[in-house]
């Protein structure tokens, strides 16, 4: 049954990568682009129980720019993870522009990634030898689109972040920050309803961070709706919220426009 309900909504292929982000070109809804409820998470290791996520529960809506940050062994990267549908929360609930992901198999949480979620990691993750071009239309390519669609829409996207003069250029022959820039370009191709970057700027200089926080910055204004992870206070201080995990726990959640703060005990 939650095959059937996935494959009646459009293709993200369908939507180009300047539409509104509604989640692969679907309609507008009202649940929110995240909806964590008590989730928690357990490894066993070595045969020692450690418990990387105990009890979060966060909101994102459409469009906000959300930092998440904590320092090392806090549970950020676990819940990115979970978020990114790359792990399984052990207990609590975790609902995607309001798709409920518990209990999906491998090939609807491939789905469900592929719709919904553009990644952008620290390593860019490039192919070495396929122009930038190439490297943007790959998501394109496994989703079945023509040749000259995914050119087409591979060109839209470098244009989004500010690349149209190198989309035929390798990626041994652009900066670091002009590498994350592709890669963002590749993110936004299938036009996903979330923007996840783990760590984005972790292996810029200080001016490629700038620059790539500026094509943050400017898809937020457009309407995208973008959580970044990192462990940068300069970096998470150009997202709108800034979300602090701690031993497992949200331990503070800051609207940067009102500073206000909730905090969670």
């Amino acid at each position: 049954m939650t095959r059937v309900r996935l494959e009646r909504r459009r293709d993200p292929a369908a939507a180009e990568p300047g539409a509104a982000a509604t989640g692969g070109g679907l309609p507008v809804r009202r649940a929110p682009v995240i909806d964590v409820l008590e989730v928690r998470k357990r490894y066993e290791l070595g045969g020692i129980a450690v418990r990387a996520l105990r009890g979060v529960s966060l909101r994102i809506e459409a469009g906000e720019f959300v930092a998440i940050m904590g320092p090392s062994g806090s549970g950020k990267s676990t819940l990115m993870h979970i978020l990114g549908c790359l792990d399984a929360p052990s207990a609590g609930s975790y609902r995607i522009n309001g798709v409920d992901v518990a209990g999906l198999d491998e090939d609807d949480l491939s789905d469900l990634r592929n719709r919904y979620i553009g990644f952008v990691f620290q390593s860019f993750n490039l192919i070495p030898r396929t122009r930038a071009l190439a490297n943007v239309a790959l998501p394109l390519q496994y989703a079945g689109l023509p040749k000259a669609d995914r050119a087409r829409r591979a060109k839209t996207a470098l244009a989004m972040v500010g690349l149209s003069d190198r989309t035929n250029h390798l990626p041994s022959e652009l900066s670091g920050g002009q590498q994350q820039r592709v890669a963002l370009a590749r993110a936004l191709v299938t036009n996903p309803a979330l923007i996840l970057a783990d760590e984005p700027t972790g292996n810029l200089d200080s001016s490629s961070t700038r620059e790539v926080l500026d094509v943050f910055a400017r898809l937020n204004r457009q309407g995208r709706t973008i959580v970044l992870i990192t462990h940068e206070e300069e970096v998470a201080a150009h997202a709108e919220r800034v979300i602090r995990v701690r031993d497992g726990r949200i331990v503070s959640d800051t609207a940067a426009s009102t500073h206000t703060q909730v905090v969670h005990t």
